[in-house]
């Protein structure tokens, strides 16, 4: 869960918004996350340990509050409900996975799409669905960004091998958006631009916050395949590497980060554990 303030970024006073010290540095936006889990390691928390957070007994309400103190009077968002995915997720891992992700890695037999599967089966905090006009919408975001980061991190290698990895998709959340909508790749109605930049909150699952997230992983589907295109086009360009969804998530995703404040329209402000 990426942390966006729902207040108007342009303006807001970074001094003032959630964030995380640790090891002389503040980290805000996702990398406090990070940030938090890093310094409970390092305080002696068994803050990745399935069978400790999974319980309140082990590890109460107010030890995970103290675990993502903020650096600043602003507390972290949706605190009570990264509780109970925390609960969630440890307490399946115990009961049907022996206490380790791993075991869901093993099932899989290197399919990211099997793996895909599993997750959303057994864990409803990451069974990121919704109705759009009838039909039934399958996102899953935060699925899909924790079988790239494995990939990611382990280099397409051991736990990181997955055949179809090319099948996940971008992760569609705040920023990739409004970085597509920057560089031509989106367009937006003059309605919805008014309505972004009066920073309305969309609720999770309304039309619109599903056909910006939808629109988004079609625009780089697109730019994806064009790419792709372009490679066998010319043989000059047989040293990039494979394209897929995931690497261009990433690149645009830092891309946006770097650039958001020249950004001419705001994100979309949705409070979500979907993201």
């Amino acid at each position: 869960m990426r942390l966006i303030d729902l207040e108007k970024e342009k303006g807001s006073n970074i001094q003032e918004r959630f964030s995380i010290y640790h090891k002389d540095k503040i980290y805000t936006g996702y990398w406090s996350l990070c940030a938090a889990i890093n310094r409970a390691i390092d305080e002696g928390i068994q803050i990745t340990n399935p069978s400790v957070y999974a319980s309140s007994e082990n590890l109460s309400d107010d030890k995970i509050k103290y675990i993502f103190r903020s650096h600043t009077s602003e507390g972290i968002p949706l605190l009570q409900e990264r509780i109970n995915c925390m609960r969630e997720a440890g307490k399946i891992l115990v009961e049907k996975f022996d206490g380790s992700f791993i075991n869901c890695i093993k099932q899989s037999n290197n399919s990211a799409m099997k793996l895909l599967k599993i997750i959303t089966d057994n864990f409803e905090c990451f069974r990121d669905e919704c109705e759009f006009l009838g039909r039934k919408v399958q996102l899953y975001k935060r699925a899909q960004i924790l079988i790239a980061d494995i990939w990611a991190c382990f280099e397409g290698h051991n736990y990181g091998s997955f055949n179809d990895i090319d099948d996940i998709t971008m992760f569609a959340d705040y920023r990739v958006p409004q970085a597509l909508f920057h560089l031509g790749a989106l367009s937006y109605s003059q309605n919805l631009h008014n309505i972004l930049n009066s920073f309305t909150l969309l609720p999770n699952g309304s039309q619109l916050e599903i056909e910006i997230r939808g629109c988004s992983i079609w625009s780089v589907e697109l730019i994806k395949r064009l790419i792709q295109q372009k490679i066998k086009q010319d043989n000059t360009l047989d040293l990039i590497p494979n394209s897929n969804a995931i690497i261009l998530d990433f690149y645009i995703w830092d891309f946006a980060n770097e650039n958001k404040l020249n950004f001419k329209v705001d994100i979309h402000r949705t409070r979500s554990i979907f993201y």
